[in-house]
């Protein structure tokens, strides 16, 4: 079992910045990637920004230079933190965890980001 824990959402003005984080805790085995995902009501989940376990990032375009994703090995936790936030980012964030030996992949329970004036 593997459990995430997300952390950091809330409501914010355009332009403001808020910091998610997210822990992961059970029976993890091996080199991990982690990343962060997002849904919007009627809309599929799409990838926001991912990081591998030697520290290869990857972001969706619409980020790309506001965003910035970062991990701490020995917590097994991984941030996100996103700077000049507009109203189109207001989604659920969910935390994923990915065991790269096993393919095992594991969500969190999704943390709310309102970006509005």
């Amino acid at each position: 079992q593997v459990q995430l824990v997300e952390s950091g959402g809330g409501l914010v003005q355009p332009g403001g910045s808020l910091r998610l984080s997210c822990a992961a805790s059970g029976s993890i085995f091996g080199p991990i990637a982690m990343g962060w995902y997002r849904q919007t009501s009627g809309k599929q989940r799409e990838l926001v920004a991912t990081i591998t376990d030697t520290d290869n990032t990857n972001y969706v375009d619409s980020v790309k230079g506001r965003f910035t994703i970062s991990r701490d090995n020995a917590k097994n936790t991984v941030y996100l933190q996103m700077n000049s936030l507009e109203p189109e980012d207001t989604a659920v964030y969910y935390c994923n965890l990915l065991q790269i030996l096993t393919r095992f992949t594991a969500w969190g329970q999704g943390t709310l980001v309102t970006v509005s004036s």
